[in-house]
């Protein structure tokens, strides 16, 4: 399994990025895509997920409103838009991904030790 994210930059307040998690080597039908992100000296905090099976998605109340997990199913490959970046926003962002149910993908119940598939991660600052 090897998921590789692309998209990771330097923006300001205000601005927009929008992350991309390419998968390969796995099947990830009726599976838990997620986003998580990183600051500096911090734990690891989930910000999106979305559930294969129905698309159906979960946002951090940091992000909702803000952030939109989406799927590309013919390139394996899953994003983060992210609008209206403000500074609390930089991290480093990893995708992840496991079986996890439906019904916990989507509500949010879930936890970083959760998923054991990750990728190397994208570094986002934003000034």
């Amino acid at each position: 399994v090897q998921l590789v994210e692309s998209g990771g930059g330097s923006v300001q307040a205000g601005g927009s990025l929008k992350l991309s998690c390419e998968a390969s080597g796995y099947d990830y039908n009726n599976n838990c895509l997620a986003w998580f992100r990183q600051p500096p000296g911090k734990g690891r905090e989930g910000v999106a997920a979305l559930y294969t099976g129905d698309d159906k998605t979960y946002y951090a109340d940091s992000v909702r409103g803000r952030f939109t997990i989406s799927r590309d199913n013919a390139k394996n490959t899953v994003f983060l838009q992210m609008n209206d970046l403000k500074p609390e926003d930089t991290a480093t962002y990893y995708c992840a991904t496991d079986s996890v149910g439906a019904f916990d993908c989507y509500s949010g119940s879930w936890a970083a030790r959760t998923f054991h598939y990750w990728g190397q991660g994208t570094q986002v600052t934003v000034s």
